[in-house]
């Protein structure tokens, strides 16, 4: 399985086949832990991980993606956000158990459509993309981000000066809080 990736957008002169080697090295590791025990709730974990990378980015090539669970990741690990990805995903306003239209911290889990998987090429990228970011792989120029958005819209967040563009990947604009 090969991906397109334009490497340029990360880093100029970054060697490509060492790139192709890693990523296809990851891809096998993970086939030989998917043979391992997992646990339930680390199950669903993955599972949140991979539903947001699929419904936010997974037009995208694997860089953007990556830099989509980045964020993630990072959400978890900072206080002011919930410490699971699940919690972090479907962080937003809730009504009676239910997430308010438009009012999530991630798009589409409060957009009114069903979260299901059409695009099976895509999910694949998705569930590989999220396998190399729990192994620990991460994009240099958005590492810290908190945030990012769609370069089609820009949330009321986007103007605050707490927040520092560290620039775009695919679509995707990616922000350091500086507020910390």
């Amino acid at each position: 399985m090969t991906f397109n990736v334009r490497i340029q957008e990360v880093y100029n002169g970054f060697n490509l086949f060492t790139f192709t080697v890693t990523v296809m090295k990851l891809i096998l590791s993970t086939l030989v832990a998917g043979l391992m025990l997992i646990t339930p709730a680390r199950a669903d974990e993955f599972n949140c991980l991979v539903e947001a990378l699929y419904h936010e980015a997974r037009s995208e090539d694997m860089i953007p993606i990556l830099a989509v669970a980045n964020v993630i990741l990072t959400r978890v690990e900072d206080n002011k956000f919930p410490d699971t990805i699940c919690e972090v995903v479907h962080q937003g306003r809730y009504w009676k158990g239910n997430p308010v239209r438009d009012k999530c911290h991630f798009s589409y889990w409060c957009d009114g459509r069903d979260e299901r998987y059409t695009d099976m090429a895509g999910l694949i990228k998705v569930i590989n993309v999220a396998e190399m970011s729990l192994k620990g792989v991460l994009v240099k120029q958005t590492v810290g981000a908190t945030h990012y958005h769609a370069s089609y819209v820009t949330p009321q967040w986007a103007s605050n000066p707490d927040f520092r563009p560290l620039g775009q990947l695919g679509t995707h604009l990616f922000y350091l809080d500086m507020s910390h």
